[in-house]
């Protein structure tokens, strides 16, 4: 795709990836096909080829209006588009890009902007999060049907061991996975105990940044990477073997803080170590088989039990893990249910759910049908925020799948 970079964002950083991310891009249109928005609303301009000629022509000089805004925020950076993409383009980066700059030329409405600045307020500090949880669970009865729904029941933290083991990982506590979930990082904590590897939460260490990032505050999101890279940085010289995440959506942009602070000569190098050591719980155990599935063959069940596996879009898109999870469950004794278009977004996507609440619905309502189509019982996942979003139109459990395999264990 050819380029004409307007004079004001041509020779900045921000302006040479984009170029660099836009002459990747044929127009083939394989995106398409993939893209959650286009599949329910079949505008052009709601799938990513389309959102890519809309932040072209911003870049170009065209001045960006409320429509070009909205286009924009529909999108639910599932990254579906960049597995589907023969050229391998960016789309997450470049659209990131494009919402900061047409957030600078174009107003939102008050609603809008206050409802923005409220998400960015609360949900990304933990001291506020979790009161208003439970003061929202207190005044359930009251709140609107769409919000009561995103409040599940006050759940407890199980056990969390207490042994030392030379070999040692942190895990982020994310800022409201401790208020909905607690027992996930709890749970992980187990797991690693029991094949020999120490997990511990750092106090200091806070909401991940991409609350803030995907609100129209890339500074915020920018200065949320800087505490925890401070926070985790004494562990790091003291020899951590990895940052572990529960949460693939914290995890996916905490590989991205080499990316974002790459232009900061204080943070780069760190930032980068920190993105390197930053792993999936996934992963870990993934390549920890030798020590757990001895673990998990002494207490595996004569007869799989079925269970339905949703794959969070930023785990399989955007960290690229695929198939890690469902190894991890079928060898914990679990039989996977097929699930339909798997590679579609359930419509969480962060702050989507509360941002875009019709869209976010149709998109959850279609994927539970297809979770549920294979009879399971239960529903398992890896994410936080598609737990909650998914529980909210379901009786049926949906778990962290991690906390499937410490039952096992236990």
């Amino acid at each position: 795709m050819q380029t004409h970079l307007a004079e004001f964002i041509r020779d900045t950083p921000e302006g040479r990836e984009a170029e660099a991310i836009l002459r990747k891009c044929v127009h083939c249109g394989f995106c398409t096909a993939t893209c959650p928005t286009y599949q329910l609303l079949g505008d052009e301009l709601d799938g990513p080829r389309g959102r890519i000629y809309l932040i072209k022509q911003v870049l170009e000089g065209a001045t960006p209006t409320a429509r070009t805004q909205l286009h924009l925020d529909r999108c639910l950076t599932c990254r579906a588009c960049e597995t589907t993409c023969p050229s391998g383009v960016q789309y997450g980066r470049l659209v990131d890009i494009g919402r900061e700059v047409v957030s600078r030329q174009v107003r939102r409405g008050m609603a809008d902007a206050l409802q923005r600045r409220l998400l960015r307020g609360v949900l990304s500090r933990p001291g506020l999060a979790g009161p208003a949880m439970r003061a929202g669970r207190m005044l359930r009865p009251l709140l609107p049907s769409a919000l009561a729904d995103k409040l599940p029941p006050a759940a407890h933290r199980g056990h969390w061991p207490g042994r030392g083991h030379d070999r040692r990982m942190l895990a982020l506590a994310g800022c409201v996975q401790p208020a909905l979930a607690p027992d996930i990082n709890a749970a992980t904590a187990r797991v690693l105990d029991a094949i020999g590897i120490a997990l511990e939460e750092v106090p200091e260490a806070g909401c991940c940044g991409a609350l803030r990032f995907h609100l129209d505050d890339h500074d915020g999101g920018r200065a949320a990477a800087r505490r925890n890279i401070d926070a985790w940085w004494p562990h790091v010289e003291q020899g951590i073997e990895a940052i572990v995440m529960t949460a693939s959506g914290c995890g996916a942009f905490v590989r991205e803080y080499g990316h974002l602070l790459k232009d900061d000569p204080e943070y780069a190098d760190r930032a980068a170590l920190v993105a390197e050591l930053t792993r999936d719980i996934a992963e870990i155990l993934a390549e920890e088989r030798k020590r757990l599935s001895p673990l998990l063959e002494a207490v595996r069940p004569p007869e799989p039990e079925p269970l339905a596996f949703h794959l969070p879009c930023s785990l399989q898109h955007a960290q690229g893990i695929r198939g890690v999870v469902e190894g991890l469950l079928t060898e914990a004794g679990y039989e996977l249910t097929p699930v339909a278009d798997g590679h579609l977004c359930c419509g969480s996507a962060g702050t989507y759910s509360v941002t875009q609440p019709e869209l976010a619905t149709r998109l959850r309502d279609n994927k539970l049908a297809a979770l549920r189509a294979g009879g399971a019982p239960m529903i398992a996942t890896a994410n936080i925020g598609c737990l909650t979003h998914l529980q909210s139109g379901t009786k049926t459990p949906v778990r962290h799948w991690i906390e499937l395999v410490a039952g096992r264990l236990v």
